[in-house]
């Protein structure tokens, strides 16, 4: 699932995002026919995991690197939903902090200037995942 249109500018430290997928009516994290303005969280997520590989492509040494979302703190949500946002909405992602295994990222959502949510989220890196299908 890619919910990101695409990618305004980046660089070493940060990303801007756009998507208008808010308003489709096949959005597929919509549930009842609306988008909770929660599902803004995974919006941030897609955008930190592009600036990851972005930042991965410009280096000789590093791939991308999977990660795994482990938390998010200092959530606010200045609207209930975003299906009912007219303009596209843009995902503002900061890397504020990354050593190892783990990064840190402030977002912001916005639409038209209009803030809408926003947060920190911390990513594992290159966690092991227990097998499921393991005996």
């Amino acid at each position: 699932m890619c919910l990101l249109d695409g990618v305004l500018g980046w660089d070493e430290s940060a990303i801007r995002c756009v998507s208008g997928t808010h308003a489709r009516a096949d959005n597929p994290l919509r549930a009842q026919g609306r988008l909770a303005a929660l599902c803004g969280i995974e919006y941030a997520a897609q955008a930190m995991a592009v600036h990851g590989a972005l930042l991965a492509q410009g280096s000789q040494t590093q791939r991308p690197r999977s990660g795994y979302l482990a938390s998010v703190r200092k959530l606010e949500l200045q609207v209930a939903r975003l299906d009912d946002i007219d303009a596209p909405l843009e995902i503002d992602a900061q890397r504020i902090s990354g050593e190892g295994a783990s990064v840190l990222y402030a977002f912001t959502i916005s639409a038209a200037g209009r803030p809408l949510l926003s947060g920190r989220a911390a990513v594992i890196l290159d966690a092991a995942l227990p097998d499921s299908h393991a005996g």
